[in-house]
């Protein structure tokens, strides 16, 4: 079963891929883009960063310990 959420906010694209009967690498993936700026004042062109989900789930770890 594939399963695919978005969510957007004014500066970032975040997206989660996941496919539950696949076992290759790369078929379970976070995204997180960039959106141009209207301003130009925080980022410039589309960038992303792509990892596995369990790398977002150590990015998260990290990210609810250090900002509680």
């Amino acid at each position: 079963m594939n399963i695919s959420k978005s969510k957007s906010t004014k500066r970032f694209n975040y997206t989660v891929n996941l496919n539950d009967t696949a076992k290759q690498a790369g078929s379970n993936v976070v995204t997180i883009s960039t959106l141009p700026s209207q301003d130009g004042q925080y980022s410039v062109g589309q960038t992303s960063l792509t990892m596995t989900v369990r790398e977002a789930k150590a990015l998260n770890s990290f990210l609810s310990d250090t900002l509680s």
